[in-house]
């Protein structure tokens, strides 16, 4: 529930929009479904090792203990300063979310963020039951509306709701299905879908966050990952294709879907509209709501532990490492919780510098799925090397290496694309540059820095140490 809850987000209530109306029902059906199975790829790399070795560092563990050192150091930093951005924006955005309803603006934006900070610290200062127990509360809202949105849609398209048949009309519009609006054939704008595709499907990867904490990995873990794939995906497609059949992709208002601000603007609320659903904004910004707290509650969660496992793999200080009798490590938590209040900061007092630091944050996902390609690439071929037999691992990724090779590919082309109307419009602009692409020498600056002060080398695969003991 987790790793569904952490994928379903405004990116399918509110960005798929843009997807459909950029590159047509077809091109986002297509855009989806590629990225859909690069991250499945992804999962069950992520699957293999972290039912040989559950453990909360995850990808950072596993690339400092199969690739190099400096590496796991950089993807566990950069994760860990990721999510506290995460948190700091969340709590913003739901401010302005449950101000829509205007008997909640007697309070200002910075007292709601200030309230839900204070909930989401709380939850994870409990037992990390209670974290799963919200969390699954979270998700369930999530897919319930999806659900009821795929019901409603459905029936909206037959003529059941609504009025008239729809059928397959909207594909036929203009160049549809697969050249939207701003869609020129160019493969700069192909890219800027799968990127917002991309986007949607981050969050996937705390199936290996969740491990270390899980009852019993080696069942639950191929377990999620088996059954998360393909609810993800029949979730995606069947919504964005319920989307494109229902509203036709020049529909201007997709367009203007990008932010939790124009909620009349979302997708599902234009199909729920239309079947005379009269309080439909209303349902949408409830659950958006719900949406974004899931978010910062998986996000404190997210952090705290790889900076937990970072403490006990002596990447961070060894305090971080540390946990309380109920298992939490409230260390990592507090020091989570300061940096991400003081972000928030940042951005009352000053959002010029909000924008960069936000700005830092914004290829870590990819960078983590690279990282998670990258390490399992090399943990499969050092357990060969070590005389070792597939046959005995609990659960192992098909198509290797293939499938993470594959992967890494695609989630380089996509870092590369980050950006494509910057080269799409002709006009060259450095700061726009250095804002998209800041997350590159962040990264970098994490990596070298260790580097250069451990002096580290990529492991051979003969000594990379695949002992299943958690310092």
């Amino acid at each position: 529930m987790i790793a569904i809850g952490g994928s379903i987000g405004t990116g399918l209530f509110m960005a798929s929009g843009s997807a459909i109306h950029s590159a047509g029902p077809g091109g986002a059906l297509l855009a989806y479904a590629a990225i859909g199975v690069m991250v499945y790829f992804l999962m069950t790399s992520l699957g293999e090792m972290a039912t040989y070795l559950p453990t909360s560092g995850s990808f950072a563990t596993y690339a400092a203990r199969f690739v190099d050192p400096s590496l796991g150091f950089a993807l566990g930093w950069n994760y860990w300063f990721n999510w506290v951005i995460t948190v700091a924006a969340d709590i913003s955005i739901a401010a302005l979310v449950i101000t829509y309803w205007e008997p909640m603006r007697f309070m200002p934006p910075w007292g709601w963020s200030l309230l839900f900070f204070g909930l989401i610290l709380l939850l994870n200062l409990l037992s990390v039951r209670a974290f799963g127990e919200s969390e699954y509360w979270f998700a369930l809202i999530k897919v319930v509306t999806v659900v009821v949105f795929l019901g409603i849609g459905t029936l909206t398209i037959f003529g059941i709701l609504g009025g008239e048949y729809v059928g397959l009309a909207n594909f036929t519009v203009g160049d549809a299905p697969f050249l939207g609006q701003s869609f020129s054939g160019s493969f700069l704008t192909a890219l800027g879908v799968f990127l917002i595709a991309g986007f949607s499907f981050q969050g996937t990867e705390l199936i290996g966050v969740t491990a270390g904490e899980s009852e019993n990995p080696k069942e639950s873990i191929p377990k999620a990952i088996k059954q998360v794939f393909w609810r993800i995906l029949i979730f995606y497609i069947l919504a964005i294709l319920v989307i494109g059949l229902l509203i036709p992709y020049t529909n201007p208002a997709l367009l203007g879907a990008e932010n939790v601000q124009e909620i009349a603007k979302s997708p599902f609320t234009l199909v729920f509209e239309r079947a005379g659903l009269a309080f439909a904004a209303a349902i949408m910004n409830a659950v958006i709501l719900t949406s974004i707290l899931s978010a910062g509650n998986s996000g404190m969660y997210a952090s705290t532990r790889m900076l937990y496992a970072m403490g006990n793999d002596g990447l961070a200080y060894r305090l971080f490492g540390r946990t309380n009798r109920a298992g939490v490590p409230v260390a990592a938590v507090l020091a989570t919780a300061v940096v991400a209040l003081s972000v928030f900061l940042i951005e009352i007092v000053n959002e010029g510098a909000y924008e960069y630091i936000v700005a830092a944050s914004g290829m870590t996902g990819f960078i983590a799925w690279l990282g998670i390609a990258a390490s399992h690439y090399r943990f499969r071929r050092a357990y060969l090397a070590q005389g070792r037999r597939l046959d005995d691992l609990v659960y192992r990724a098909k198509w290797f290496p293939l499938g993470p090779l594959l992967a890494l590919a695609l989630c380089v082309l996509v870092i590369i694309g980050q950006d494509t109307q910057l080269v799409l419009e002709g006009d060259f602009n450095w700061q726009r540059l250095l804002i998209t692409y800041m997350g590159l020498p962040i990264f970098a600056g994490f990596y070298l820095y260790h580097k250069l002060r451990h002096k580290t080398r990529l492991i051979p695969l003969k000594e990379v140490d695949l002992s299943q003991n958690v310092d």
